[in-house]
């Protein structure tokens, strides 16, 4: 019975040790039902920190919520490459104006590169068959200065002169132009062009070099003798054609100059912002009515 007298009581003080830590912990949890009830906020439960209370929030690099067609760079780039897409990109109408006036252009261009190419081949042709076939069954086609020459001299004349085979003798007609060219080039080595000095002698073999390398060789000779009418006709194509890769020329540098506009307005929006850029005049509110020139933009 003694043994059973000693393990009531340590029986007893587990139970009151057990009781204690409870009704401890009651009151705080008492205390947030009044507090909720009354509108004010819940006390944390045990075991939830400040930091699940309100997360970390992510950092988001500068720029990366941007959108890149709203980026500073972009829309003057974009003009320069595409008249108006800047502006359009920054909803601006003008935008339109700078890519219809592209389109056109463009188009003017194309159309003036294409005629020029039409009437060149006209008057290629043209030479060929009056004035050139005669002289070489095989067409080949000259450089540009070729046909300009031609629609100045009547005939090319010959490129050696010397009926001797293996001989060589320059054109001595000066209408013809070969013949002009003989006639530059011994002005231009010869002490008297009437007085020719021997084939070996070097003012000679310079001078002969000096038409040897400007004068037409027989697979490009011509002539427009009985011909007259066919070459005014010539002369005429060859100036349309003239005009008209002048005017793709042209249109060419307008294109150049529309892409550098729109670029200069796109770089200008871009440095102003989006916001008002045009100067306005404010009155300021003192007895002098000082005028104020006012102008308005975001960076």
């Amino acid at each position: 019975m003694r043994g059973v007298a000693v393990a009531a009581p340590l029986v007893l003080a587990s139970l009151v040790a057990a009781a204690v830590p409870a009704r401890a912990q009651a009151p705080d949890t008492e205390a947030a039902a009044r507090g909720a009830e009354f509108g004010a906020p819940a006390a944390p439960l045990p075991g939830h920190g400040a930091a699940e209370r309100a997360p970390t929030p992510t950092v988001v690099p500068e720029g990366a919520a941007v959108p890149i067609w709203r980026r500073p760079w972009v829309r003057p780039l974009a003009s320069l490459l595409f008249p108006g897409s800047g502006q359009l990109l920054a909803q601006r109408d003008r935008g339109a104006v700078y890519l219809a006036v592209e389109v056109w252009f463009v188009a003017r261009a194309l159309a003036w590169g294409q005629q020029g190419r039409q009437l060149r081949s006209q008057f290629q042709t043209l030479a060929f068959d009056v004035a050139r076939q005669p002289f070489t069954p095989t067409r080949i086609d000259g450089p540009w200065d070729y046909y300009e020459t031609m629609s100045h001299f009547v005939e090319s004349g010959a490129y050696n002169a010397s009926a001797v085979p293996g001989a060589f003798a320059p054109e001595t007609d000066t209408l013809t132009f070969n013949g002009a060219m003989w006639l530059l080039a011994r002005r231009n080595y010869f002490t008297d062009t009437d007085s020719i000095p021997p084939v070996n002698d070097p003012r000679y073999q310079a001078a002969l070099a000096f038409y040897r390398q400007r004068a037409f060789p027989d697979a490009f000779r011509w002539s427009w003798k009985d011909a007259r009418l066919e070459m005014d006709v010539y002369r005429q194509t060859i100036h349309d054609s003239d005009n008209a890769y002048r005017a793709a020329t042209n249109y060419l540098g307008a294109i150049l100059a529309n892409h550098l506009s729109s670029f200069v307005d796109a770089f200008i929006m871009a440095r102003l912002g989006r916001g008002g850029v045009m100067p306005h005049v404010q009155v300021l509110g003192d007895p002098n009515s000082t005028l104020l020139l006012v102008w308005e933009h975001q960076f």
